[in-house]
This record gives structure tokens, sequence and C-alpha cells, in this order.
């Protein structure tokens, strides 16, 4: 989809899609295209995937909590490091959640005209949020393994693997929910993230307890604890690089910029591309702006080149691109501003 698009010697394209309406009125030859990608637009996106999304978290949400007041209760009861290390995870991951469904109910919320990208980059917060909760739970884990590698201490096996059986159910059943929400958004990621690490570490906590019950080796509790933590800490670290990526507005990891250029200066009659900018305000969108200079001879014939630029990054996957016509004495007398 395009938004508003001019030319260098003020010729002013405004494209949305699908609908052409040419004026030739007033003017030797202004168009003006509306394109128009069903909601595509600066924080017009519909959130098809959003009531789904909800209702997994909320399902989710329960389970996490009710777990979680569990580990901690018999973890303490039971001197089990492993079930306490999933607990203190399982709290970050109910903080985490409750974080990523608010985040999806302020990113619902409509563009307006102090908020002109609308609302959706609240989400990538929140995945950065839990991304740096996860990493701390991480260290925590860690930190207390070590201050526990002299093995002492007994263990109540018996209540370690009732509750951690009772939690890979849960988390299982959870991970089941947002699996196939886990694409929607980078938010829904971060939410994945936690459900499925609480899974691993429930599966850890399990085998800890069969050795130590089977062997008397109670060192197996510890090991298990940094198990979970070597898990748990490479996933949050990639989820907020990513996270960190969108916020800074940077071309995502998985877009050629070189390509989209080549792309572009291979439409007959553009001599070259400058002033080329691609980012994303969700994670998953594309957005573009350019500046295409076209041969002198071209000019009244801008839009259809609009047209044909702006379907081939929609081919390319941009959902939204401003395009700005010029010729090159205009694209000459910008840089000498520039400069």
């Amino acid at each position: 989809m395009s938004d508003t698009t001019r030319t260098g010697d003020h010729h002013d394209h405004s494209h949305s899609v699908h609908d052409h309406d040419h004026d030739h009125g007033g003017h030797g030859h202004g168009h003006d295209h509306d394109h128009d990608h069903g909601g595509h637009g600066h924080g017009g996106h519909a959130h098809s995937h959003a009531p789904k999304s909800l209702k997994a978290l909320i399902g989710v949400i329960i389970l996490t909590t009710t777990i979680f007041l569990a580990e901690v209760i018999f973890g303490l009861l039971s001197g089990s490091l492993a079930l306490l290390a999933d607990a203190a995870h399982m709290l970050s991951d109910s903080a985490g959640l409750v974080i990523a469904l608010v985040a999806i109910l302020i990113g619902r919320r409509a563009a307006n005209t102090s908020a002109t990208f609308g609302y959706r980059r609240i989400e990538v917060i929140a995945a950065a949020v839990n991304a740096l909760s996860v990493g701390a739970i991480s260290i925590w884990i860690v930190i207390e393994a070590i201050k526990r590698l002299g093995g002492h201490g007994e263990i109540d096996t018996t209540m370690m693997l009732v509750v951690a059986v009772i939690g890979l159910i849960a988390n299982g059943g959870s991970a089941l929910l947002l699996v196939r929400r886990q694409h929607d958004s980078m938010n829904m990621r971060g939410a994945y993230l936690h459900v499925l690490s609480d899974m691993l570490g429930s599966v850890a906590v399990i085998i800890a307890g069969l050795i130590v019950r089977a062997t008397g080796f109670i060192l197996a509790d510890t090991i298990a604890s940094i198990v979970i933590a070597a898990i748990i800490l490479p996933r949050s670290v990639r989820l907020l690089l990513d996270a960190m990526r969108v916020l800074m507005e940077r071309v995502p990891g998985h877009v050629d910029l070189n390509e989209i250029r080549v792309t572009l200066e291979e439409i007959p009659g553009v001599e070259t591309v400058h002033d080329l900018h691609v980012w994303t305000m969700d994670g998953n969108e594309l957005i573009a702006t350019c500046h295409l200079v076209i041969e002198p001879d071209r000019v009244e014939s801008g839009c259809n080149i609009l047209d044909v630029a702006n379907h081939r990054l929609e081919k390319i996957g941009v959902s939204h691109a401003t395009i700005q016509i010029e010729t090159a004495d205009h694209a000459e007398h910008e840089a000498e501003v520039h400069d």
C-alpha cells in the first residue's frame, strides 16, 4: 500500500490500492491514485489474530499462576532448588504473560492524530520486558545453583516429582495453546518463550528428581537448575535483540536493502533510488520510504512508475510504502540543501 507521493516538479500522486481516480482538471497531469490494502496503513492493521491470541493468553495465565503457587509451596516443603527455580521462572512468566495480554489490548487501539502509527509498538516493548525478565531469572538460577554446589541438604523427591509432573502437564497444555499463535506478533513470541522454557524446566526437574531418588546424587537437582537456565537464557537474549532492532528502527534482519534498491532501479524510467528506509513497527509488517529519480521525459508517466514500484515492494513484503518521485535536477537540489 502506498501513501501520498509527489514529484520533484510539484506533481502530487496520492496512492491507495485498487481505486484509481484520475483528475485532469486544473493541472496538466495531476493524478490521484488511492491504494488501500485492507487496513495495512500506519496503525490501521485490523489485528485479525488478536481475539485468538487473547483467548490463548488468558487460558495460559490461569494455568501458569496455578502451577507457580504449587511449585513455591512444595518447593519450600521439599527443599528442591530445581523446583524453586522453576517456580521463580513461572512467576516471571505469569507477570510476562499479563504484560503480553495488556500489550495486545493496548495495541488494538486504532491510530489517531496523536499516535499516527497506532499502538502496535507496545507489543514490541512487552516482548523486550519479557526477554529481560526471563534473562534475569536465568541468572538468578545460576547464582543459586553455584551456592549449592556443595550438595548439602535433603530433598523430598516424591513431592518434587509429583509437582513437577503436574507442572509439565500444565505447561504442555499452555504450549499447545500458544504454539499456533507465536507467529502472530513479537509479543506472542515472548509469551511462547515463557511457556516453552517452563515446559523444558519441568522436564529437567523430573529428570533430576528421578536421579536423586534412584542414586541419592543430590547435585543432580543443582545441575538441573543450571540446565534450565542454559536452555532459556539464549532464547531470551535472541528475543531481546530482535525487540531492540525494532525499537531502534533498524532494517529487519531478513531484509536485504540492496536487493530492494536494485529491484526499484530496474523499473523502466527510474535512474536511481536514494533515501531508502525500511523498518517495522511491530516486528512483522514492513514499512518503506524512498525517493525515485526518474528520467525527465518520464515525468508525465510518474503514476505508472509508482504503480510498478508499489507492486514490486508488495511482492518483497512491504505492506506500507511512501514513495517520492523526482527528477535529477530536484535530487541535486536536495543534495545541496542537505550539504
